[in-house]
């Protein structure tokens, strides 16, 4: 067992484990850090625990200090300066005709680097401003390129459901999510129902996905062919949550002998029925074959890296 303490910070919601090096910190303490951006200041998330030696991924880092009163008025006027700085880069990024949008900027809590947090559609050769950055700001500049998700992530806003984003508020890690779900979930194809604020698939899709998952097995898929206990039917609704289906009688066409769906529609229990083609149905199936050429160019859109 090895003691530590978890350590959050403004930019990421993740929390890091330090050594308390024996010293007892309670929970919102502010301290002082060495991560890999520098010198920072983060709260403490984790109260001083006990943890398995194979949950760490890395060697553990020590706490430098506790934040001062004049720690505290440093991050302060770092904050104060974050406006500043950001115009100087925008405009040297016009002077250098840079394809790049300038997402946030960061000064380490001793003010020896400044971080700037960019995004791009590709890789940009930024050598030249990053001379022009460090003679004029004097410091170590680092320029960090960060996807779709992470601006979304650092800007904030509010996602469709009128609540604000979900990963600038509370979720520490992306999950992969993809375009499974939402047809799992019975959800529209519509790229612009299924995409967040950051223009990838929303994060809550994968919330309940393991519910669906549970709910859909032995359930038969809307169009497959079942067994009940009038006859062999097909089915036009799932109802997941109360496992029901609503099918109808395959009969035969008197005049032409043709098989033929009756007109009424029964409601069957899970129970009740039996899968007959289900091996058929997944194999023939095509999730993306409803849809045209420029929903589905859409949709891989949404699922880009």
């Amino acid at each position: 067992m090895v003691e530590i303490i978890g350590v959050g910070f403004m930019k990421a919601g993740k929390t890091y484990y330090f050594d308390p090096a024996g010293v007892s910190y309670e929970l919102g303490e502010l301290v002082i850090v060495e991560t890999a951006r520098g010198m920072e200041l983060g709260h403490v998330s984790i109260a001083n625990c006990e943890i398995e030696e194979s949950e760490l991924v890395a060697p553990l880092k020590g706490v430098e200090r506790k934040a001062s009163t004049e720690d505290l008025q440093r991050y302060k006027d770092n904050l104060a300066r974050r406006d500043a700085a950001m115009k100087v880069c925008e405009e040297k990024i016009l002077q250098h005709k840079l394809d790049m949008k300038l997402v946030d900027a960061e000064f380490t809590i001793d003010g020896s680097k400044v971080i700037f947090y960019f995004s791009a559609d590709g890789r940009i050769d930024f050598r030249g401003l990053v001379k022009d950055l460090a003679s004029h700001f004097r410091v170590r500049i680092e320029l960090r390129q960060i996807g779709v998700r992470d601006e979304a992530k650092m800007l904030g806003g509010i996602g469709i459901c009128g609540r604000p984003l979900c990963c600038s508020k509370w979720l520490n890690d992306f999950q992969p999510v993809s375009i499974k779900m939402a047809k799992q979930q019975n959800l529209s194809l519509n790229p612009a129902k299924i995409s967040g604020t950051c223009g990838r698939l929303m994060c809550c899709l994968n919330f309940e996905n393991k519910t669906y998952q549970e709910l859909r097995k032995g359930m038969p898929n809307e169009g497959e062919r079942i067994d009940t206990p009038d006859g062999i039917a097909k089915v036009v609704n799932v109802d997941l949550f109360n496992s029901k289906v609503i099918a109808r009688l395959i009969v035969e066409d008197k005049e032409t002998g043709e098989d033929t769906l009756g007109p009424d529609y029964n409601i069957y229990f899970k129970k009740e029925i039996k899968r007959i083609d289900k091996k058929h149905y997944n194999r023939k199936k095509d999730e993306f074959s409803d849809l045209d050429a420029e929903t589905l160019r859409e949709i891989k859109e949404l699922t880009r890296d």
